[in-house]
């Protein structure tokens, strides 16, 4: 049966993070290695998410495409860009330090990623966008 408070608190922390990572964006000099680590953070929450609806178990990772996969097979047909979710989950640790920066291109979508991800997991939970 499905924790409603964890639930609850799932998509409270990946509203969190959208919210930081457009925020970040939007600063007079963005900060863009924190736009695209709040946008993985919230797609990977989202996902989370959706698992804890389902009552499903998920391991401690920030693998988007293995969590996308898990939703797959719990009967979420979440139609998210394989492609995509790779590159997002570079954001998590890898891309985090000095030499590998994201541009501002790169951050705009890492944004827009995480959107997509938060409009199907909103969706489908029956929340309001």
């Amino acid at each position: 049966m499905t924790d409603i408070n964890e639930l609850k608190s799932w998509i409270a922390q990946a509203e969190e993070d959208f919210t930081a990572s457009k925020a970040l964006f939007r600063l007079k000099k963005p900060l863009l290695s924190g736009t695209c680590f709040h946008a993985q953070q919230s797609a990977e929450k989202y996902l989370k998410a959706l698992l804890i609806f389902k009552d499903k178990d998920f391991p401690k990772t920030h693998d988007l495409p293995a969590l996308n996969t898990m939703c797959n097979k719990a009967g979420i047909i979440t139609g998210l860009d394989l492609q995509q979710m790779i590159d997002l989950t570079e954001y998590a640790v890898r891309r985090r330090y000095p030499g590998n920066q994201p541009t501002r291109s790169e951050a705009k979508e890492a944004i827009q990623i995480a959107g997509n991800v938060r409009r199907f997991a909103r969706s489908f939970l029956g929340l309001k966008k």
